[in-house]
């Protein structure tokens, strides 16, 4: 088997919110729409995404009222001190603003207009530990 791309579903009440802020915020493009339905993509590593509005019957049936929740869209990218600002000027609402963890992630999230966290993650070099 060979993986030839990557595509995340996510099952959300306003379509049209998710597509504006994907494609306004995020660089994405619209690949495909119709009633129900939007695919988008980017030029780079970021995996594809489609949004499906909550209760369309391309879903199981057991899924189709469930609402994208208990996930992070995360996108491992350079720069973030700058994306961040980018995202604040744009007037996105920063909901976890930069932060730096002792293992060496640095990360900030903001949330969609239906509710889907995206963070945004740089590695870097841990700092040493403190010797007491």
């Amino acid at each position: 088997m060979q993986i030839t791309a990557s595509t995340v579903s996510l099952t959300v009440d306003d379509i049209a919110a998710s597509h504006r802020f994907f494609t306004t915020h995020l660089g994405y493009v619209e690949q495909a729409a119709a009633e129900g339905f939007a695919s988008l993509s980017r030029d780079d590593a970021a995996v594809d995404i489609v949004l499906l509005a909550r209760g369309n019957e391309v879903l199981p049936a057991g899924q189709r009222d469930q609402h994208a929740s208990g996930l992070i869209l995360a996108f491992t990218s350079t720069g973030i001190e700058a994306e961040e600002q980018r995202l604040r000027t744009e007037g996105v609402e920063i909901t976890m603003p930069l932060r730096d963890e002792p293992w060496g992630e640095r990360l900030f999230q903001v949330t969609d207009p239906n509710g889907v966290i995206v963070q945004f993650v740089e590695w870097v070099t841990p700092s040493a530990p403190e010797h007491t």
